[in-house]
């Protein structure tokens, strides 16, 4: 009798098998990503495993969810921080309002952050 193959190669997935006792598994390595994921990329890992439960498995199975996540962090991140500026800039919220009321400054800029937040929750959904 002819001794198995320790390892295949499927042509159709291209994914590579590997021999363990009497079964061929999926010979998957992972991709590590050291970056973290902020709120807003575990906000989206949520938002995935909810509502697209597909798209986060095929992330995950192909070992870019990590990356994918962390970008989108990083871009969420970057456009709070431009919104609230601009935001800020447009109201007329700025340092002299700050040194001449400072309880209404907090206040506003509380605002405003709440609001560039919501912006951002809801464009994560769209995309």
């Amino acid at each position: 009798m002819e001794k198995p193959s320790t390892r295949l190669h499927d042509e159709n997935n291209g994914l590579d098998y590997v021999l363990v006792g009497d079964y061929y598994f999926p010979d998957l390595i992972l991709a590590e990503d050291s970056r973290l994921v902020g709120r807003w990329g575990r906000m989206y890992k949520r938002y995935l495993k909810e509502h697209h439960p597909a798209r986060y498995q095929a992330l995950l199975l192909s070992g870019r969810l990590n990356t994918y996540l962390a970008d989108i962090d990083a871009q969420a991140e970057e456009q709070l921080k431009l919104l609230t500026q601009q935001m800020a800039e447009r109201e007329g919220v700025n340092e002299e309002l700050k040194a001449a009321n400072q309880m209404e400054w907090v206040q506003r800029m509380n605002n405003i952050q709440n609001r560039a937040e919501e912006v951002i929750k809801t464009t994560l959904i769209y995309r």
